[in-house]
């Protein structure tokens, strides 16, 4: 904490790199992690493939104070800014070693099954079977296969790296790890780091902030309404590699915990996520209360990707085709946003405006958002489409939360998609032709017309006009042999099909 003879600002970023503690006073506040390790630090082992966070060639591991201890989680350092590394220990893949100096489990097993083939994206695959290793020593296919959604071979040698997976803990176990051993000194160095000033670092339009708490967040915000909050960075860091724009000034906000978690009333029946609760730390709450929701979560991006991207994020940034307005809209989930110490809730839906415009004030930030939860006799999914199952894009996304009365007649229903509009939006029309009706095979292809009323998508890279309304059709029809078919399920996984 501050004493006295402490100014309540510092003005130098501090970190920790392998076994290194990192002070900088200077640094662009669109430097990239990736940029930081290759130019200035000269680890070199840490590769650029796509530099938009889509190959996993850059994948490094971030930990973070979670408590008592720390949490550990692959991240893409091409999209990963320094100046939100404050607090944080940095992994790359030169610490990775025995205590004798030999080949690191991962990578000892990735030599033995012929798991490296060019060698260009093996480090990626390393750190990201890494994060595994140390938090699973024992995975299951399933389990490898999904930490590498986010790490492309060229040379399609996924089977020697997945039996190389399998095979780590044949060469040693995590808690002969050096990141283990050595976590008591990693925490104390950190607590140590994270003293609880707001940190500035440089002037003008090279300047960014990393506020000491969602107080401080507030009253920076106040000073200067028109800086650029970054959370996990999984968008705004294409801004910079992929589009060359100025984001500063920059305001850091992924070291805030007070807005970070999920928090469960059982009375209201309603879950409150903060805006900075990452897609990795949702899932779990998810898969408990809304399964389906847990089901989508795994759609998005890879591993890298759900570990930085955060649901306030996702919203704030308010792009038609993000992927958790949709469902949360058909959950009639509600926003707060908060403006120095005056907070407003409204509904979500009515947070997104027209094509890049949000119900959000100057100097006013999401602090959360509160889902409720649906009932026993609530239909509840929620579908992505995209051109390949995992860590792409969506071309669009429904999600549908319907009751039923007693006679079988629509009760009440609530139909959301993204991507077939300017902005995330409710199909109200096709609601209305619902509404009442019988849920029957009929009812639901007379209701299809009344798309049109709702929705004119465009054609663009993703998918063309055409197919969007076909396909946001097809998923009313899913919808409907969904909640009729019984038993029989609509998709079944290669692993179950196994």
């Amino acid at each position: 904490m501050t004493t006295p003879s402490e100014s309540p600002v510092r003005r130098e970023l501090r970190f920790l790199l392998n076994d290194r503690q990192i002070a900088l006073s200077s640094v662009r506040p669109d430097q990239t992690l990736l940029d930081f390790l290759r130019l200035d630090q000269r680890l070199r082992g840490t590769k650029e493939g796509c530099a938009e966070g889509d190959c996993g060639a850059c994948t490094v591991l971030v930990g973070r104070l979670d408590g008592d201890t720390i949490s550990y989680e692959t991240v893409n350092s091409c999209i990963r800014f320094v100046g939100s590394l404050d607090g944080c220990h940095v992994v790359t893949v030169e610490h990775l070693k025995r205590p004798d100096g030999s080949l690191h489990p991962v990578q000892q097993a990735l030599v033995d099954h012929h798991g490296s083939q060019c060698g260009f994206c093996t480090p990626g695959f390393v750190m990201a079977l890494y994060g595994l290793w140390m938090n699973d020593p024992h995975p299951t296919v399933e389990a490898i296969e999904k930490a590498l959604q986010g790490n492309l071979c060229r040379c399609t040698g996924y089977e020697p790296i997945v039996k190389a997976a399998l095979a780590i803990s044949s060469y040693g176990s995590p808690e002969e790890d050096p990141l283990f051993q050595e976590r008591s000194q990693v925490v104390a160095a950190l607590r140590a780091i994270r003293d609880g000033r707001r940190v500035e670092v440089g002037e003008g339009q090279d300047r960014f902030i990393v506020p000491a708490s969602a107080d401080d967040l507030a009253a920076v915000l106040e000073e200067l309404p028109g800086a650029r909050i970054v959370a996990g960075s999984t968008d705004v860091g294409l801004w910079v590699t992929k589009f060359m724009r100025n984001i500063a000034p920059v305001v850091f906000i992924g070291g805030i915990d007070e807005l970070r978690g999920i928090s469960l009333d059982a009375e209201k029946r309603e879950l409150t996520i903060g805006a900075l609760t990452s897609y990795t730390d949702a899932k779990a709450v998810l898969a408990e209360h809304i399964p389906a929701f847990a089901q989508l979560i795994d759609r998005i991006g890879g591993e890298q990707v759900r570990n930085m991207g955060t649901i306030g994020g996702n919203i704030a940034n308010g792009s038609p085709i993000g992927d958790t307005p949709p469902a949360l809209i058909a959950l009639n989930a509600r926003l707060t946003l908060r403006k120095g110490a005056t907070r407003r809730t409204i509904p979500l839906e009515d947070f997104f405006i027209a094509y890049g415009k949000q119900d959000r004030q100057p100097g006013e930030f999401v602090e959360a958002i509160h889902v409720p939860l649906p009932d026993a006799d609530t239909h509840f999914a929620a579908w992505k489409v995209s051109k390949r199952r995992d860590e792409d894009i969506s071309a669009l996304l429904g999600a549908f939360a319907m009751k039923l009365g007693d006679d079988g007649a629509v009760q009440s229903i609530r139909i959301a998609y993204g991507g077939m509009a300017a902005t995330p939006k409710r199909a109200k029309a096709v609601e209305a032709a619902l509404q009442g009706k019988p849920w029957t095979e009929e009812t639901v292809e007379a209701a299809l017309s009344a798309y049109d009323a709702d929705f004119t998508p465009i054609s663009d890279m993703r998918a063309s006009a055409e197919y969007r309304m076909l396909a946001a059709k097809n998923l009313l029809r899913r919808f409907h042999l969904h909640t009729t078919q019984g038993t029989t399920p609509l998709t079944v996984t290669r692993y179950e099909a196994a």
